[in-house]
């Protein structure tokens, strides 16, 4: 009897330990999944594009007369004071040599003038001796008619002629002033170019900057003919910066008034802060790098970091924009890769207590790294990133980060 029950023992013993491994061996797998906790707190929504810095206010310099601008006296980058630093010299436009035809053509009318001038002076003489004449005829005849010899008829009749003596003086005066002119006309044309001129500040035109900064370029150095309204150089203060980047219309349709801007890959080391100044009310037609035709927006920014903080930047330089399109200091977001399409609606994977569960949820502004969730979820639940095809809703599931952490 004792050996039976010992038997027995030893069966019931070997019959829980084959149960046990046979419920171990049918009890499912968990997946490995990564899972990462509900966060909640600020997040922004930006738009990259590539912007280029410029100068705010650049002033260019043009020759105000057609001649020839002197060799530069400031090179590009030079610092210059407005009003006081001289920029250039454009020196008036010589006259040019006369032929042996045009000179004495030149000269013949020379002679006629000098001529008419002699003529209009002997008229001149002629018209004053007769005024003299007729202002003498004029006071007889006022004594005689204060004396009751003469008649008022007379001393009208000398009245008018003595005015019309004025006149002619007037006429011949006039006529004189002509002949000068014509005489100063004609012998301009006979001046021949000063070959011994030295270039000084008493023959020609000195420029001066328009504005205290810098030579921004200079279109030549050396000396050369230049015409009217021809640009000579521009000057702006570099330290006035503003940044150009252009957005796809459809883009800045939907950038805030005032938007904020982060500022990277400038080569500095730290981030920089810009705010949105303007946005062109025209569009540009852009071909992209796939032959797309793109219409496009200029936007303008100001720097709001200190000159001290951006050293070193100046015009033209390249950088990346960061333009905040929205923001909050509060949201309850998850990564981008957790949420997927459920028909038309959003879902994710919730994971409680080991086991994955589908939860359809409201989505709301999503940026390259995290969506926004308005309703679903709690900020102390977790969710399945990337989830793959061999989860389920009701998988067994463990944290992928938990078995690296473990084999380590």
């Amino acid at each position: 009897m004792h050996r039976r029950t010992r038997l027995a023992l030893i069966l019931g013993f070997s019959a829980v330990v084959i149960g046990g491994l046979s419920w171990t061996a049918m009890r499912p797998v968990p997946v490995m999944v990564n899972i990462v906790p509900v966060t909640r707190g600020p997040m922004q929504v930006t738009l990259d594009v590539d912007g280029t810095t410029r100068i705010r206010e650049i002033f260019e310099v043009s020759a105000p007369i057609t001649g020839t601008a002197k060799r530069s006296p400031v090179r590009v980058g030079d610092s210059v004071v407005a009003g006081d630093t001289v920029v250039a010299i454009v020196q008036p436009v010589a006259p040019s040599l006369l032929d042996a035809r045009s000179r004495q053509q030149a000269e013949a009318a020379v002679h006629e003038a000098q001529a008419a001038l002699a003529v209009a002076d002997s008229r001149l003489t002629q018209a004053e001796e007769e005024l003299s004449y007729a202002q003498s005829q004029f006071d007889r005849a006022q004594e005689l008619v204060e004396r009751g010899v003469a008649s008022l008829v007379r001393l009208e009749d000398a009245a008018q002629i003595l005015n019309v003596r004025k006149s002619a003086r007037e006429a011949a005066q006039s006529a004189r002033a002509m002949a000068q002119s014509t005489l100063e006309r004609t012998e301009a044309a006979l001046i021949m170019p000063d070959v011994t001129s030295d270039g000084n500040s008493e023959c020609c035109i000195t420029l001066r900057a328009p504005t205290d900064g810098a030579v921004l370029s200079v279109e030549h150095v050396s000396e050369r003919p230049v015409l009217a309204g021809e640009t000579l150089l521009s000057v702006g203060d570099p330290s006035d910066l503003e940044i150009v980047a252009e957005v796809l219309s459809r883009d800045a349709v939907q950038i805030p008034d005032g938007a904020n801007a982060h500022i990277d890959r400038w080569g500095g080391d730290d981030q920089l802060t810009a705010k949105l100044r303007r946005i062109d009310p025209s569009a540009r037609t852009d071909i992209s790098a796939l032959g797309i035709e793109e219409q496009r927006v200029e936007t303008v920014f100001d720097i709001v970091s200190p000159p001290e903080d951006r050293a070193g930047l100046g015009n033209g330089y390249a950088l990346r924009l960061s333009i905040v399109m929205w923001e909050t200091e509060d949201a309850v977001q998850v990564p981008l890769g957790a949420v997927f399409r459920l028909g038309s609606d959003w879902a994710l994977f919730k994971v409680e207590n080991g086991v994955a569960n589908q939860v359809v949820v409201e989505t709301g502004a999503r940026n390259d790294r995290m969506v926004q969730i308005t309703s679903g979820l709690q900020e102390t639940d977790s969710v399945i990133v990337h989830p793959g095809d061999k989860v389920a809703s009701g998988s067994r599931v463990s944290s992928s980060n938990d078995a690296n952490a473990t084999s380590r």
